[in-house]
């Protein structure tokens, strides 16, 4: 498990002093993923390839305000590359659906747009150890028992967080 190996938040404490190395290791160590993150959102190569540079920009600018205490360094990386990627959708909206033809799948690249803000509000909503459980399983794809090591959590507490968590993103979603 190298994810387990790269210390995120030495990274960001690193970028918040000005060492641009350190942001360089955060950019080959998560921008495959980051970048797929976007490219799930958007559906657009070239237009997540421009959210991602402007998320290690942010990132770059703000490791500074990165508080561990309200989540991983890792999982903060990824709510910023999800805000610019949602904040592209909601500001671009109206254009997309004024340029696109009437067809079926118009209607649902709108279904998924309104569906991915309400997402991202439900899990604004959960606390910030089970919404890193939930990022940890359905982002980053790792099983239970990863999660369970990565934040030295016991593996039922972390079943029982994900399974409570995500019976609250269905209410939620309501």
């Amino acid at each position: 498990m190298p994810e387990t190996l790269f210390d995120y938040e030495h990274h960001l404490a690193a970028c918040a002093r000005g060492e641009r190395q350190a942001l360089r290791d955060l950019y080959v160590q998560e921008s495959p993923r980051l970048l797929g993150v976007a490219k799930r959102l958007v559906r657009d190569t070239a237009l997540a390839e421009d959210i991602v540079h402007d998320a290690f920009l942010k990132i770059w600018t703000g490791a500074g305000r990165f508080d561990p205490a309200r989540g991983s360094a890792r999982g903060w990386m990824y709510s910023v590359t999800r805000h610019l990627a949602l904040n592209y959708l909601r500001d671009h909206s109206r254009e997309v659906q004024d340029d696109v033809d009437v067809q079926d799948n118009s209607a649902n690249t709108f279904d998924f747009q309104e569906h991915s803000a309400r997402i991202h509000g439900c899990l604004e909503q959960l606390e910030p150890a089970r919404r890193n459980c939930i990022v940890h399983a359905y982002v980053d794809g790792f099983t239970h028992a990863q999660i369970s090591h990565k934040l030295g959590t016991p593996l039922g507490t972390v079943k029982a967080w994900i399974k409570r968590s995500l019976t609250a993103l269905r209410e939620c979603m309501g």
